[in-house]
Formats: C-alpha cells, structure tokens, sequence
C-alpha cells in the first residue's frame, strides 16, 4: 500500500508530501491543487509505460508545467540557487520510487525539435518510506545506473535522458525490486471523466472477450461486468446496483461474439438497453465496474466521481466506495460533502491555496511525512 506521496516544482505544489492510506480523500475547494495532485500521480504511473516524458511534452513541456512563483514561496521573486526541476515520488509498504525531471541541456543556437521534452536527471528505487544511503537500491543520476546486491554494481548500459531505468533498463541488469515496481505502478488505475454521451462506447454493443479492469472511458463495461460475473464476484456488483436502484438488476447478453449490457427496472415490462440509459444512470454502473473488478489492481484513483450524479446516488455511492477499499486502495479526489462526509472515516487530505503555493491544511513541519529528495 502506498504511504506517501510527494511532488516539488509541479504547476501550484511547490513541496507537497502528502499521507495516504487504505481509503484517502482529497478536498479542498477550486483551484486549490486537487487536480494538480491527480495529475501528478498520473504521471508517475506515466513513467511505469515509458510515458512520462511524453506526458509532460503534451502538457506543454516543463516550462509549463514547473511551479511559477518564487523558489521559496511567499510574494517576492529571488534568484534561484536550486536545479529547475518536477520532481514526483512515493514511499509504499515495500518500496519507494523518486523521479527528478528537468531543462533538456542542449545549444540553444542549434534547432531542436524536441524542445517541449524534459530531460530525466535523476531516479531512484528504495526501500521504506525515505530515500537515503542506507535504504537506495538503485540509483541513477543522469545516463548512469548503479544496483545494489550487497554491494554497489555500476551498470554497463548508459540511459538516455529520455529513457526511465523502470522500463528501460536492460532485464538481466535489474534488481527483482525494479520488476516489483513495475507490476505495482503498472496496476494503478486511474478513473476521470467516464464517456457518458449519446455516442458513449459504453451504449453500443462491444466485441466480447474477458477484460479484467475497466478501460480508462467505459467502452469495455459490458465486457467487464461479464468478466466480474464469470469471476464469481457478481452478488457484490447486484447489492450496489440495488443499492442505488432499488430492485434493478443489470444483465449482459451475448450475441455473434458481441456482449449488450441491459438493466431491468421495476415497473418497466422490458429491460432498457445501455443507449437508453441516462447519462447518471449509466455513470454509476461504470463506477461498478471500475470499483469492484474482477481482478483488483494495488491502486485505484477517482477523480470527482460525483459527477453527473443526482445527490441521492452519492450515499450508494460512499457504500460502493467502502466496498472497493476492502479490496484494494483507493483514493478519491472530490468536493461534495455529500460524498465525502458519507464515506466511513478516510484519511481526509485538505487541500488550500497559499502564498507558497498549494498547501495541505493543518499540517505543520512536523506533521508531514518524512521524504529527502536528494541531490543532483
């Protein structure tokens, strides 16, 4: 389970170290950094596909994406006497992962098509919930990787600065912990804005094969209710279809290796197909799915998912949340009370904006978590 998860340098969180646990919810009101938060620890499941770089790029390279205000907070602008950098990480039960992303160094005088492309500088896999000389087990400051096993071995192969030691180094040259990593941070999952339109993927009938998470915009929900049904796991989808529509069932039907996903209402002499659905309605029965898979992944990340949702369905809404974090972690971004004040006592996380950036209120020096970025 992750414990802590840190940024620096990342658009409003200046140096944000923030607590998790089984279940966490993130609030705080608009503009106060809870989608700079998500954002952030989508990138660092960006880095476990080799994307990171790429993510950044279509964020409008680093330029756009660094913290604009003065390198130590407040109002007044200094000179900087630290790298320019993002910098991400996090410290789980087992291991921790940091990544130092910066200015690419090349002639400024000379054309450079990949301009927008930050430039990895540093990375490091440990072991525990901080990253020191006692705990590091791999370590790569620029094209440079060494792996301890007992004692420190550096590597032959020179990364370049695009390239990430989770997904790039050679396989032969990695520590077991680094394939660990990459299963753990390859499992997160990440939900945001479900497609809920009149053209939704998730209305239309869609080819059927054993699909064991949700795909990231619901076109596979058919697919995967039936996978979480074959999985003998479909009574816990049934009690929060009920919860939320009282003596509903949903149905998936299977035609010419198709699968059309159907819910039976009281009161209603046929079962109305997912185009007829309202866009609440079918919300929620994505939110089903994407809580209670087949196979539970380490990580599951919500990102307001009160959306689109009549308040009465908020209450189910905790239920089925609470349900999930039996099951794996979860960590919801939201700010409707109405959620968050019905889920059985998360690690809350409130977010606000201060002169230094975003800010995790009441959290004092001594009260965030103990993280070391390190040096360049």
């Amino acid at each position: 389970m992750l414990r802590t998860l840190a940024v620096s340098g990342y658009r409003s969180l200046r140096d944000v170290v923030v607590p998790l646990g089984p279940l966490t919810v993130v609030t705080g009101p608009n503009g106060s950094g809870k989608s700079n938060l998500y954002r952030a620890l989508g990138l660092l499941a960006a880095a476990a596909r080799g994307e990171v770089i790429g993510a950044l790029a279509r964020e409008g390279g680093l330029p756009s994406a660094l913290w604009a205000g003065p390198e130590h907070g407040g109002t007044q602008g200094t000179v900087r006497t630290k790298p320019i950098a993002v910098q991400l990480g996090f410290a789980s039960d087992e291991l921790g992962y940091l990544i130092d992303l910066g200015i690419p160094q090349s002639d400024p005088s000379l054309p450079n098509p990949f301009a927008r492309d930050p430039e990895i500088k540093r990375e490091q896999v440990f072991a525990g919930a901080v990253a020191k000389p006692a705990t590091l087990l791999i370590d790569r400051l620029r094209a440079r990787t060494r792996v301890r096993d007992g004692r420190w071995t550096s590597l032959d192969q020179a990364l370049a600065p695009y390239e990430s030691i989770v997904t790039d180094l050679a396989d032969g040259d990695t520590a077991p912990e680094l394939l660990a990593l990459r299963r753990m941070m390859g499992g997160w999952r990440f939900y945001d804005h479900f497609r809920i339109d009149a053209d939704a993927p998730a209305r239309r009938p869609q080819v059927g094969t054993r699909t064991q998470t949700l795909s990231h915009d619901g076109a596979s929900l058919a697919a995967t209710w039936a996978t979480i049904v074959d999985a003998g796991h479909g009574a816990a989808l049934d009690r929060a279809v009920d919860d939320a529509f009282p003596r509903s069932r949903v149905e998936v039907h299977s035609a010419d290796g198709q699968f059309r996903l159907t819910l039976r209402q009281p009161g209603i002499l046929r079962p109305l197909d997912a185009a007829e659905l309202s866009d609440g309605t079918l919300r929620f029965l994505l939110l089903c799915a994407a809580l209670l898979p087949a196979r539970p992944g380490p990580l599951l990340v919500l990102n307001e998912p009160e959306s689109s949702l009549h308040t009465s369905l908020l209450p189910p809404l905790a239920r089925l949340i609470e349900d999930a974090a039996q099951r794996t972690q979860v960590l919801v971004v939201s700010h409707a009370a109405g959620l968050i004040d019905d889920l059985p006592e998360p690690a809350r996380v409130e977010l606000r904006k201060g002169l230094a950036g975003t800010e995790v209120d009441g959290q004092g020096f001594l009260d965030a978590p103990a993280w070391n970025w390190g040096t360049r």
